[in-house]
């Protein structure tokens, strides 16, 4: 079963940015709901962004809402999460994953079938 290819995490201070990348080589992801979801040590998986299948609709956490932005590129085959104004609590692994659920269903870790493996996001203070 092919894998979802996160990149882009990183080092970076408090206030700057990052872009991360969720790629697939086989796999259609403009077929899914795609999201991003992030954990910390010690911490449960938590939702963070979502979008709908053709990017037209997005979803997000309180936590990020304003700071964070999801998008596609669909001849890419890519989705995009960009963090901005981050802050030390956003720490974490972030995961890319592909979903058919609903969209009411797509803040549960429970509605995607396909996951990467995370890239580390690491945000000093």
């Amino acid at each position: 079963q092919e894998q979802l290819v996160e990149s882009g995490g990183g080092l970076v201070q408090a206030g700057g940015r990052l872009r991360l990348s969720c790629a697939a080589s086989e796999l259609n992801l403009s077929t899914y709901n795609m999201g991003w979801f992030r954990q910390a040590p010690g911490r449960e998986r938590e939702f963070v962004s979502a979008t709908s299948r053709n990017g037209g609709s997005a979803i997000y956490a309180d936590s990020v809402r304003g700071r964070f932005t999801i998008s596609r590129d669909k001849p890419r085959n890519t989705v995009y999460l960009q963090l901005d104004s981050l802050r030390p609590e956003d720490t974490a692994v972030y995961y890319c994953a592909a979903s058919r659920s609903v969209w009411s269903a797509l803040r549960d870790v429970a509605a995607y079938t396909r996951w990467g493996q995370g890239t580390q996001v690491t945000v000093s203070s």
